[in-house]
């Protein structure tokens, strides 16, 4: 498992997938730059691959190997992988430096599916859309349907960062964050939402959207 701490990407390891997680070496996976929002990707011919986010005047997405033996990337293959270029990326309502973080890849018929969130998370903006390639270090076609999670669609600001995961009723959902509400943005509130994905025999890719009216809301129950 990776996390960020002190806006660097570690690596902890647990025999149990419940835990507890250790660093075996409490040291940064790339220590040189700082580096945030991580997402292990693994293709089928068993390279890993690591996502994260760099600062540069902003945030930028970039990708390199690694070797998850060592818990190291192989500094020669870091790549960038995109910057804010869409409309939807870069709203008005809140001013930042660029934004393009929080990235989960998926693999299907041999192409990749790039999940990130653009405009900074106290915008009401706060967004995902996705972007498709034929190689996990791109070149990213961003799609034309993006954003397919926006306060638009599913009715809550700063709906964004999130991951996908497979239900156990074999369902696609994206669970991601919310403001806490339409004044307020923390603590952001937590929601799931189900994913659809339709075959496009023109573009020979998925193109993917959410039930916006099946958003669910996370409980605690008291045990």
């Amino acid at each position: 498992m990776t996390y960020t701490a002190d806006e660097q990407t570690v690596l902890a390891q647990s025999t149990s997938l419940l835990g507890p997680y250790r660093q075996q070496d409490v040291v940064p996976i790339y220590a040189a730059e700082k580096n945030i929002d991580s997402y292990i990707f693994k293709d089928d011919d068993g390279k890993y691959y690591l996502y994260c986010v760099r600062f540069d005047s902003g945030n930028y997405l970039w990708v390199a190997e690694f070797d998850l033996k060592t818990g190291k990337i192989k500094p020669e293959t870091f790549k960038k992988c995109f910057g804010q270029t869409e409309a939807w990326e870069a709203t008005p309502n809140y001013k930042s430096d660029p934004i393009i973080e929080g990235p989960t890849v998926i693999k299907l018929k041999n192409k990749y599916y790039l999940f990130y969130s653009a405009n900074h998370f106290m915008n009401i903006d706060y967004s995902v859309g996705y972007a498709v390639a034929d190689s996990p270090y791109g070149p990213w076609e961003k799609q034309k349907n993006s954003p397919i999670i926006h306060r638009a669609i599913v009715g809550e600001n700063g709906a964004g960062h999130g991951d996908l995961f497979e239900g156990l009723d074999g369902q696609l959902y994206y669970t991601y964050h919310i403001h806490y509400d339409q004044n307020k943005v923390s603590p952001r509130r937590t929601r799931i939402v189900p994913v659809t994905k339709k075959w496009n025999t023109q573009t020979g890719i998925y193109a993917f959207s959410v039930k916006e009216n099946d958003v669910i809301v996370p409980v605690i129950v008291e045990k």
